[in-house]
């Protein structure tokens, strides 16, 4: 056999072993079971992931658009709106369902009660939820200014129409709502620490602060910081809280992109404009992203 032909054979030899490598080793009719499977998950990504990303890519692709936003004094104002949502409710949040998680290590019967009570907002549909942190906060029925007047006998401040007051009250609510569902997955870090490490630092004498120093916060560093990009994500673009607690008022001064983009699209009726609104946010979630993902790629998850 000529030195072509073994490099023909050799080719069609790899090609084979690649193309079985690339199908699973799967062979006749197991072909068409694995494309009838494949096929509704397809279908599903491409009509619900691919066709609304490109399509809202090609919704706000126009610079236009970016120099009427970038003109709009209202859009500063959301700007740094979203900046304080997401910087203080994220870190703040972390930084209490961390410390709260330790609480709940406790192993009486009543830690265990208030627990239950403790994930209920969480655990309840987020409409009702920001519905009921709303009348909370009204000044007239609502339940805090009611007890300031019952307890001390002086009116409680309208807490919703003032911008800054306002957009606290969206931050504590969104904390509220979320916090116990990351308190859940630092608890579950912390149970996997194996005992034995304890044990050896009760032995060397590290207990209280230098225990948490030295043997728990280093196991959970990379799962604490794992899940502040994921929050990060997930409250850049959560409209919820903000839409149903202050509905952005007052005069739309505690916007954030979010509800910016969902005004623009619906109300004013220009769904182009709210995309490119909401698409401002890229160029911060896009490198998160590409962080995150190269974390989990390179490191993993320390429980």
């Amino acid at each position: 056999m000529s030195g072509v032909q073994q490099a023909l054979v050799a080719g069609q030899t790899n090609a084979g072993v690649r193309w079985r490598a690339w199908g699973g080793g799967l062979r006749g009719s197991e072909y068409s079971w694995a494309i009838a499977f494949t096929l509704p998950y397809a279908a599903v990504f491409l009509a619900f992931v691919a066709y609304p990303v490109v399509f809202g890519l090609w919704l706000g692709h126009s610079p236009e658009l970016y120099s009427q936003l970038f003109d709009d004094p209202l859009y500063l104002n959301t700007v740094v709106n979203t900046i304080l949502y997401v910087g203080i409710g994220v870190n703040v949040r972390m930084f209490l369902a961390f410390l709260i998680s330790g609480f709940f290590m406790r192993r009486e019967w009543w830690v265990r009660a208030l627990f239950l009570a403790f994930i209920l907002p969480w655990a309840m549909p987020a409409l009702p939820t920001a519905l009921s942190f709303h009348w909370l906060l009204n000044g007239q029925w609502g339940l805090f200014d009611n007890l300031l007047w019952f307890l001390f006998g002086v009116d409680g401040p309208i807490w919703l129409n003032s911008r800054w007051t306002a957009l606290g009250s969206n931050i504590v609510a969104y904390i509220w709502k979320f916090m116990p569902f990351w308190t859940v997955i630092f608890l579950a870090g912390r149970m996997a620490i194996p005992q034995d490490l304890y044990e050896a630092a009760d032995v060397d004498g590290a207990t209280g602060y230098r225990r948490f120093a030295h043997v728990t916060f280093p196991l959970l560093a990379n799962l604490y910081l794992i899940c502040t990009l994921l929050s990060t994500i997930f409250t850049v673009g959560d409209f919820t809280t903000v839409y149903f607690v202050s509905g952005g008022g007052p005069a739309m001064s505690t916007d954030v992109l979010a509800t910016l983009g969902i005004r623009e699209a619906f109300t004013v009726g220009r769904p182009e404009l709210g995309v490119a609104a909401v698409m401002t946010a890229l160029p911060i979630v896009i490198p998160i992203v590409i962080f995150l993902m190269r974390k989990l790629s390179t490191t993993e998850v320390q429980l």
